[in-house]
């Protein structure tokens, strides 16, 4: 099938996500060494984001490793949801918005176990876009190739007609490695031009690599 396609990440583009110190403040709560709560959940958070763990076991495993009653387990992962979801990119969400009759759209998130549930409650992503592609429920992340190739194939379109934005380097080096064209998000003015100069069918003019 041919169709114009924009797909976006979530977090850095569509939620705007800057530090809160929430892990920070726990290490010093808790009085470890700067860095100890996100080394002794490392394996944790891997396993979110691949859902290999639910929710359920997230909390049990927090609790445990660093000793908390329960309700200190709900209060950490409040802290935790809070600085996952951050606030509304409000201009950029209303221009994908406007865009529903004109392209395909989608959303592909490397994301944690209870993503759909939290930012469907926040932020009403399912009526955004066609489809979400999460990494916890496809079993791999970014810049890994399949993410890609499943958004395209659930979105029934060619990689060479879609426009993939996000804030990492290393997942636009990806999707242009998967045919796409990608562009860095860094702000909204350039991006809203980047998504409509290609709904428009040119070339993109900050990056050579871009064109179709």
């Amino acid at each position: 099938m041919e169709a114009r396609c924009v797909i976006l990440d979530i977090g850095g583009v569509l939620e705007i996500t800057p530090p809160t110190g929430g892990m920070q403040r726990w290490d010093e709560g808790l009085g470890l060494p700067a860095g100890s709560v996100d080394q002794q959940l490392d394996d944790v958070w891997q396993a979110g984001a691949i859902g290999t763990i639910s929710v359920t076991e997230v909390r049990a495993e927090v609790g445990a490793r660093l000793g908390l009653d329960a309700m200190q387990v709900e209060t950490f992962i409040a802290d935790l949801w809070t600085e996952y979801l951050g606030t509304p990119n409000v201009e950029l969400i209303a221009y994908v918005r406007g865009l529903r009759s004109r392209c395909r759209l989608g959303i592909l998130s490397n994301s944690f176990v209870g993503a759909r549930e939290m930012e469907t409650a926040m932020y009403q992503f399912d009526e955004l876009v066609e489809e979400i592609v999460y990494s916890h429920e496809i079993g791999v992340c970014k810049p890994d190739a399949r993410a890609f190739d499943m958004t395209c194939a659930r979105l029934e379109v060619r990689p060479a007609d879609c426009l993939f934005i996000d804030d990492y380097d290393v997942n636009i080096e990806a999707a242009r490695a998967a045919g796409m064209q990608a562009h860095l998000f860094a702000g909204n003015e350039q991006t809203i031009a980047r998504i409509a100069a290609h709904l428009d069918g040119a070339a993109s003019l900050d990056n050579p690599h871009e064109a179709s």
